[in-house]
């Protein structure tokens, strides 16, 4: 039985038609994923699957009663909540009936003796479906996705302001599980996690007894838990019933045959048109001519073969700094009380230092404590002679009402349109979408934007927080290659130790 059905979908944004009469079905137990190049549209049809944006034409049909679950990892929340108020908000229902429970209680001494029966009858029915439901098991469940996720118990008395950017997902991802929906979208769930987090949700995910559809660039991920593919391809959505490695030899079979047809279709419409040129003037022949002119305006045109994009990520040296970059004595960082031991450590010019560590451990906070942008605790540290730092900051804000070509024209004033669309082309972001709201763009996109407003800020220390978050592969290499390039010296902050380890002279590992 399907729980969803897409018809003949089209969307567009302004003049780019992302979806023509795109259709797909989805079954109960289906465990899907959803793949595409980058900017072929996944988030965008995740979001018009879960109603936050609508379609121009065609239909989609959720069956009747299905809860659906959305990943949004940028939720607003409500800063001052603390951890586990949020999640019981996904047991609500049986919070108000335990309430209710309790209110027939208290009735019980103040009724007379036959009322008092009948409100211990209803107050025992309800404790029975609490204990059915699995009410009294809430704190171990909620432990149990939490600490799968690498948080412990102590997270849950935290107010959300206190949490890391990898921890506030973590807790989002955690309530969205805890909420059992039918069906679950799932828009780059690795994002934040460590190895041993993604092997956990890539075993949760295989078990899942309810139908999932996931959009991630983590191969292996993908390989280890789609049973189904699901592909945009030419503004259509293709189905491939199998698991990821059946998906790409059938895809590839069929973009192989896709470019002979091309090259087909256009020696033949060349021809044709050779032939009306030669022949639409002269009387014998023109009515042949205009006969193959109309042909060809009723041809249905095969798609030109996909290009995978070139990305030209680059950041500019700056002047020589000193010998000693940066000078750490001692270094308490936190907020109200410190997340790691006291820090002592020397940064020299021309180190590649990596800074790992679980998510929540303090990695971005002591960036930030770096940066002046929080106080530590106490310490010091100093930076040296003509230091310039250029800082990627994993989960800065960009205006939501803003385009790309408005954030790179507020940093670069002095550019020209054709500068500063020359600028995010060479980022990934074409014309089309350099004019579009920042709201509608996928996570990789933002990622490239950030990357971008980088790439005419000469500095000669690159402070880089978790910078491959939502890029595909492509981009991935091309912003290895520009780090490497880099003549200054270099902070990053990952959790993928396939991105950092031959990038960086060394780790320095953040731990209680």
């Amino acid at each position: 039985m399907s729980v969803l059905d897409v018809r003949d979908l089209t969307f567009s944004y302004g003049a780019e038609k992302l979806f023509q009469r795109a259709s797909m079905r989805l079954f109960e137990g289906d465990h899907a994923v959803l793949v595409g190049r980058n900017g072929a549209g996944k988030t965008s049809l995740l979001q018009l699957l879960q109603g936050s944006l609508a379609p121009d034409g065609g239909e989609i049909i959720w069956n009747k009663g299905k809860r659906v679950g959305y990943l949004d990892q940028y939720a607003a929340l409500d800063e001052a909540q603390r951890v586990r108020d949020y999640l019981y908000q996904a047991y609500a229902d049986l919070f108000a009936m335990e309430k209710k429970m309790q209110s027939l209680y208290e009735k019980v001494p103040e009724a007379d003796p036959a009322r008092q029966e009948r409100l211990l009858v209803k107050a025992s029915d309800l404790g029975e479906t609490l204990s059915e439901q699995g009410f009294y098991a809430i704190d171990s469940f909620i432990l149990k996705i939490l600490s799968g996720f690498g948080l412990s118990e102590e997270a849950l008395s935290k107010p959300i302001r206190r949490l890391s950017a990898g921890m506030r997902a973590k807790v989002i991802f955690t309530k969205l599980l805890l909420e059992a929906p039918d069906v679950l979208l799932l828009d780059e769930p690795t994002n934040f996690l460590d190895v041993e987090h993604i092997a956990w949700l890539q075993s949760y995910l295989q078990d899942y007894d309810q139908a999932f559809l996931v959009v991630s660039h983590d191969k292996d991920f993908l390989r280890a838990i789609a049973k189904k593919v699901f592909a945009i391809e030419y503004k259509g959505i293709a189905c491939y019933k199998g698991d990821y490695d059946y998906y790409l030899l059938k895809s590839r079979q069929r973009f192989e045959q896709q470019a002979k047809d091309f090259d087909a279709q256009q020696k033949f419409i060349k021809r044709q048109e050779t032939f009306i040129q030669k022949n639409i003037t002269r009387a014998s022949t023109s009515n042949r001519a205009k006969s193959r002119r109309r042909m060809l305006e009723k041809l249905e045109r095969i798609e030109p073969p996909r290009k995978d994009p070139v990305y030209q990520f680059a950041f500019p040296d700056g002047k020589r700094s000193g010998e000693v970059v940066l000078e750490v004595d001692t270094l308490e960082i936190g907020y109200d009380t410190p997340l790691v031991e006291p820090l002592d450590f020397t940064v020299e010019r021309g180190d590649r230092v990596a800074i790992t560590g679980e998510n929540g451990i303090g990695k971005t906070t002591l960036i930030r404590t770096l940066l002046e942008e929080i106080p530590s605790l106490s310490g010091t540290f100093s930076w040296g002679y003509q230091v310039e730092t250029a800082y990627f900051e994993q989960d800065s804000t960009l205006p939501e009402e803003k385009t790309p070509y408005d954030i790179v024209h507020d940093a670069y004033p002095a550019f020209t349109r054709k500068d500063a669309m020359g600028l995010l082309g060479r980022h990934g972001i074409d014309g089309e979408k350099a004019m579009r709201k920042v709201a509608t763009l996928s996570g990789g996109e933002l990622t490239k934007i950030r990357l971008a407003r980088l790439r005419h800020t000469p500095s000669n220390v690159l402070i880089l927080d978790e910078p491959t978050n939502h890029l595909d592969a492509q981009a991935k290499h091309a912003l290895k290659g520009a780090i490497r390039s880099y003549r200054g010296t270099l902070i990053l902050v990952s959790h993928e130790k396939a991105f950092y380890e031959d990038l960086c002279d060394y780790e320095m590992s953040l731990h209680l």
